[in-house]
């Protein structure tokens, strides 16, 4: 009763913070029609409020619903694998931090403090695991949900860090007042009621195969679901907005990626795309720096991708499709280390 009073008395500012997405402008809630509002009234039922990194995909509607679709089914809805909400903010905090995104740890590091303060040490082992990889420690039993928590994560930090800022606080919140706003902000986060049915997002987007690399979701059927539809909506908004010869150099560094940070410097970036087309640089030196270093993307690369063009949709489709890329790689890597039945 009370998490749901506050959420009545609070969407309406947070409706206002999507004023902090940078870049884009995303669909105004009165103005949302047609995908963007269904997305739009279950983030709001289920997550508890519209989340600026949720929003922000919103000028690609397909998109959008593939990055709620993801966010849902791994972090929100109750299945049967065994991962209560508490290991799952562990692992979103843990991959949070490891991608350097202070944005999105500080509101699943909140999230994690609301759910248990204080048996957090207990869940240290799965957010390290989250950060840094290797064997894990929890039961194969719930890594379908906490394996597709990381995936999501690593997809959200990248674009959490082109299109918004390191708080969700509002510039002019008064330093000794941001404590207490990321604990309400963590308690607003609260599951509310019988907790979210699996499964129920599933209809915003059409019936896809799961892919390979995605394998690690196949026992359980809502979010193998999730991560099929999404990774075919994220792979058709690429082959609109990315150029092909980007697409093959991504695919190329990322074969080998063990999710090492690259060097000091846009060096490396310079040096992969000089062999790109001129016209085709700006989109690959975006491209780049959103797999590999989302945390260094900075006004002047967004601006040379952007140039000429009117429409936000090809850059959050860029993005989206840069990020999730990497995300899928680090996806794949993490199940093959943790679990045997990788090979």
């Amino acid at each position: 009763m009370e998490t749901t009073l506050l959420r009545r008395v609070l969407r309406r500012p947070l409706r206002g913070s999507l004023r902090q997405v940078r870049h884009v402008r995303p669909v105004p809630p009165a103005r949302a029609r047609g995908l963007v509002a269904e997305v739009y009234g279950q983030a709001e039922r289920e997550f508890g409020m519209l989340a600026p990194p949720v929003a922000l995909h919103s000028p690609a509607p397909e998109v959008l619903a593939a990055c709620w679709m993801m966010l849902r089914e791994t972090l929100l809805a109750e299945t049967h694998g065994g991962a209560g909400r508490a290991a799952r903010e562990a692992v979103a905090t843990g991959v949070s931090r490891g991608n350097a995104c202070p944005y999105c740890v500080g509101v699943h590091g909140a999230a994690l403090g609301g759910l248990v303060p204080s048996s957090k040490a207990d869940l240290a082992p799965v957010e390290e695991w989250a950060r840094s990889g290797g064997a894990a420690p929890f039961p194969e039993k719930g890594s379908a949900e906490l394996v597709g928590v990381a995936v999501t994560f690593h997809y959200l930090n990248r674009m959490v860090n082109v299109f918004l800022d390191e708080t969700p606080l509002p510039p002019q919140t008064p330093r000794l007042a941001r404590g207490v706003l990321m604990r309400t902000l963590g308690r607003l986060m609260r599951p509310v009621g019988g907790g979210v049915e699996p499964g129920g997002s599933l209809g915003l987007l059409p019936m896809a195969p799961l892919p390979g690399d995605l394998s690690w979701a196949a026992g359980t059927p809502e979010v193998a679901g999730a991560f099929a539809r999404a990774a075919a909506a994220i792979e058709a908004a690429g082959r609109r907005s990315v150029p092909g010869p980007v697409r093959d150099l991504l695919a190329a560094r990322l074969a080998g990626w063990d999710g090492a940070q690259p060097g000091l410097g846009g060096a490396w970036a310079e040096e992969a795309v000089a062999d790109l087309a001129a016209e085709d640089r700006p989109a690959g030196r975006l491209a780049l720096l959103t797999a590999f270093a989302s945390y260094r993307v900075g006004g002047s690369v967004v601006d040379a991708f952007t140039e000429g063009r009117r429409e936000d949709g090809a850059l959050v489709e860029l993005t989206a499709w840069a990020s999730m890329a990497a995300a899928r790689r680090m996806g794949d890597r993490m199940a093959r280390e943790s679990f045997s039945r990788f090979p």
